[in-house]
């Protein structure tokens, strides 16, 4: 599968619980607004915090978009950090989603590997970045509920091609802006290593 060199997906998730406004939404849009360089086409797409409906739109990313990267975010609601996550679990999936729904056998894809690694070296880009007014966390568990399914459902159709970054949620100092920017100084960042990689 080819990639189109210059389009990046970025996705965020829309309500659930509490939290009627998703951080991770609110700052995938504000990123929209600053953009990542007039060379690459931007495409965001908000994803409902359902594992089915997910699951069919990142497929859906990768089978018609097919884009060099797709960049998801999801919120961490008990973080301060913006946390870098590596990879992406098959197994373990118990909480039902918005929906009521919990996927068969805990499972992602019946026949995956236990996990999929990013190509993005997240330890790399966490060594290389930093954020002024937040922490910036690396981590190997994206947590099992829908950020975990949908973070190992790109991984697996994209070849790796797939990011994940939780934000924490949104307060007086972590506004939808600051968040924003933040996530377009990361995906930058993020961008280089794909270029590095196509040299």
């Amino acid at each position: 599968m080819d990639s189109n060199s210059n389009t990046v997906v970025v996705t965020g998730f829309g309500p659930f619980r509490q939290h009627l406004i998703n951080s991770s939404w609110e700052a995938v849009k504000e990123m929209s607004k600053l953009g990542l360089g007039e060379n690459i086409d931007l495409h965001i797409m908000q994803l409902p915090v359902s594992y089915q409906k997910a699951k069919e739109l990142v497929c859906k990313i990768w089978g018609t978009l097919q884009p060099l990267l797709t960049v998801h975010i999801g919120l961490a609601s008990s973080s301060k950090a913006i946390i870098l996550e590596q990879c992406g679990k098959n197994k373990g999936y118990r909480e039902m989603d918005v929906c009521g729904f919990c996927p068969e056998d805990g499972c992602c894809l019946l026949d995956g590997p236990e996990k999929i690694e990013s190509t993005i070296n997240m330890k790399t880009l966490w060594k290389n970045i930093s954020v002024e007014g937040i922490d910036i966390v690396f981590s190997r568990d994206a947590g099992r509920y829908i950020c975990d399914y949908t973070y190992y459902t790109s991984l697996y159709y994209g070849n790796g091609r797939a990011a994940f970054i939780h934000v924490p949620p949104l307060s007086k100092l972590v506004t939808a802006d600051f968040l924003g920017k933040a996530l377009q100084i990361i995906i930058l960042e993020m961008l280089k290593q794909c270029g590095e990689k196509n040299e």
